[in-house]
């Protein structure tokens, strides 16, 4: 039966599908007169990468047992991003950078070190946040009442999941913490909808406090940036951030690196989504990060560089970790080159 072991299966990706489930491994190879059933299947192991299926078949009215790998393939075409399709992705810059868009400023003299597609207004995902612990904070509203997660909280715009479940109860503190280190979407949503006047009264002030900062090219339309229609410009964003920084308890909680929270009388352990926090070589003073598919990767951050106090936008940045790269690779530069503002 050695020619029923000839070559392997093909792999199939299907490229409309976000991930693919590929058969790699020893298979049959039959002819047209080859009659082949598969009469059972069983998971015998599983790795990072693979799982290890064990069939049973029928060839030829014979019974077979073959092993098969089957391999996550994941999917090889993203779907473009805002930045790709206004055409950002061709424009070059000297250190090669992932991201389409970036800015980096000297916080003390608000000289540019170094700018790419900054004028650009795009989707800008969580650093929305950024702007709701804003309003939040200089609303004076009570830090320790309690707010509870309701239906109005779930994402309609993208489905996205969350460890905060109907009727969980948490402090506006602890709500702001966790959406400023965690970017717990229904945290943020839940501190909008308590605003008074709810949500639209909340994004309304989100919109003036841009407005009062000089962010031209800023619109909001919800508390999360779970909405693509959230958008601003890198350079709308060092104001913000420079804004932002004003409040110690907004530097505090969104470079915190794990914190717990009780909903529901339940400990719940929330971390970081930026891992330069917890980076020894890194002195960050404030950070966001952001993720939605018309937006890409996003990160803005303040640390403090050869002494000297930047600011860092970096947009639309593609793949998971590149987008903390291209902070290396400015900070590399920086160091290097020591650019006087």
């Amino acid at each position: 039966m050695a020619k029923f072991f000839r070559h392997a299966l093909c792999i199939f990706v299907a490229a409309i599908l976000p991930a693919t489930l590929v058969l790699a491994s020893a298979a049959e190879s039959t002819t047209h007169h080859t009659k082949k059933r598969v009469t059972h299947k069983r998971i015998i192991a599983k790795t990072a990468s693979a799982t290890y299926v064990k069939r049973t078949i029928i060839v030829n009215g014979k019974r077979r047992v073959i092993t098969e790998r089957v391999v996550f393939v994941p999917n090889l075409i993203e779907k473009p991003t805002a930045g790709d399709i206004a055409g950002l992705k061709h424009t070059q810059d000297p250190l090669a950078l992932q991201s389409n868009v970036a800015f980096v400023v000297d916080q003390a003299s608000s000289e540019v070190l170094f700018e790419k597609n900054s004028n650009v207004s795009l989707p800008i995902a969580s650093i929305t946040k950024l702007m709701t612990s804003l309003v939040v904070v200089e609303s004076n509203l009570d830090m320790n009442e309690i707010i509870e997660i309701t239906t109005d909280d779930l994402d309609k715009e993208k489905s996205t999941g969350s460890r905060l479940n109907m009727g969980a109860k948490l402090s506006r503190a602890d709500m702001l913490h966790i959406a400023l280190m965690s970017s717990e979407n229904r945290a943020a949503s839940a501190l909008g909808r308590s605003y008074a006047g709810g949500l639209p009264a909340f994004v309304a002030a989100m919109n003036a406090k841009a407005k009062e900062l000089g962010m031209s090219d800023t619109h909001y339309v919800d508390s999360t940036g779970l909405s693509s229609h959230n958008v601003a410009s890198a350079r709308d964003l060092v104001k913000l951030i420079n804004a932002a920084y004003q409040h110690p308890v907004i530097r505090e909680y969104s470079t915190d690196s794990k914190y717990v929270v009780n909903p529901s009388g339940r400990p719940l352990q929330y971390s970081t989504t930026n891992r330069l926090v917890v980076n020894p070589g890194w002195d960050i003073g404030l950070q966001k990060t952001g993720y939605i598919s018309e937006a890409g990767r996003c990160l803005v951050m303040r640390a403090m560089i050869e002494g000297r106090a930047i600011v860092m936008v970096f947009l639309d940045s593609k793949g998971k970790y590149s987008r903390l790269a291209d902070a290396g690779r400015i900070r590399k530069w920086l160091e290097t080159v020591k650019p006087q503002a």
